[in-house]
C-alpha cells in the first residue's frame, strides 16, 4: 500500500484528497501547514507527497526546496490555484515532479500520482537502503547495521546519523542540521547537537578503519569514510 503525505492547509480538499486516495487503497497521512509537512518528510518515509503551493508557516516552494536540500527523492506533485506559466515553471524547478491546478479532478490527481510512481528504478521509493563504507541504514525498518552488527540508536541518532549519510564527505552547518534533523529554525544553543554527535562518535569507534564524523571549526561537521 504506497504512502503519501498530502501537505495542505485547505481542510475540505484535504479531506477529499485523502479519501479519494484512500479509495485507491493508497495510505494518507496529512499535514495541514509547512513545517508539520516538512517534519513529516524528513522523518518517515513515503512514496509521494502531494503539495499545496500556498502555505501557513513555509510556503510550499520553500518546503519544497528544503526536502530537496535534505537529499529526499520523494516524488513531489504540486497542486495550486496558481496557474500562471512562470508559477508552474517555479514549481518545477524548486524540485517539483508535476504540477496541477486547482481546482482540479480527483481522479486526475490519482492518476498523477500512479504515474509518478511507474517512474524508473532509481526514484525514491526505491531507496529503501542507504549505505556509506560499512553502514547500512535501512529507512522502512528504521535499522543501522555497521560493519553487518546491528547498531541500536534513539529515533534522533537515528535522524542525525541518516542525513550525515545522506551527506557523506560534505560538511554540513549547524543551521541547516538543526532545521533538517531536528526541525528547529533557530539555534537552541550547543549541548543539543554536540551531545548527539559525541554519542554517535562512541557507538562509531570500533578501533578499525571505517567512517568518522570530522568536527570542521566555524562551519560544521562531516561524516567520512576511512
Amino acid at each position: 500500500m504506497p504512502r503519501v503525505l498530502v501537505i495542505e492547509d485547505d481542510p475540505t480538499v484535504a479531506r477529499s484528497i485523502k479519501a479519494h486516495l484512500e479509495k485507491h487503497e493508497y495510505s494518507v497521512v496529512v499535514a495541514d501547514d509547512g513545517e508539520a509537512g516538512l517534519s513529516l518528510a524528513r522523518s518517515e518515509y513515503f512514496d509521494a507527497i502531494t503539495l499545496d503551493r500556498m502555505l501557513p508557516k513555509l510556503d510550499g516552494l520553500e518546503v519544497l526546496g528544503r526536502i530537496r536540500e535534505g537529499a529526499i527523492l520523494t516524488p513531489v506533485l504540486v497542486v495550486s490555484a496558481l496557474s500562471d506559466v512562470d508559477e508552474r515553471i517555479a514549481g518545477l524547478r524548486a524540485g517539483g515532479d508535476d504540477y496541477l491546478i486547482k481546482p482540479f479532478a480527483y481522479p486526475e490527481l490519482v492518476a498523477r500520482l500512479e504515474a509518478l510512481l511507474r517512474r524508473s528504478p532509481t526514484d525514491a521509493r526505491r531507496e529503501t537502503i542507504l549505505r556509506a563504507g560499512p553502514l547500512e541504514i535501512d529507512l522502512l525498518d528504521r535499522a543501522v547495521a555497521f560493519d553487518g552488527k546491528e547498531l541500536r540508536l534513539p529515533d534522533m541518532e537515528f535522524r542525525l546519523l541518516e542525513f550525515l549519510v545522506r551527506n557523506v564527505g560534505r560538511v554540513v552547518g549547524r543551521r541547516v542540521i538543526f532545521e533538517q534533523v531536528w526541525g528547529y529554525y533557530f539555534d537552541p544553543g550547543p549541548n543539543l547537537i554536540n551531545v548527539h554527535i559525541a554519542r554517535l562518535r562512541k557507538k562509531l569507534d570500533t578501533g578499525s578503519r571505517g567512517v568518522a564524523i570530522a568536527t570542521v571549526k566555524g562551519e560544521g561537521y562531516r561524516l567520512d569514510l576511512a
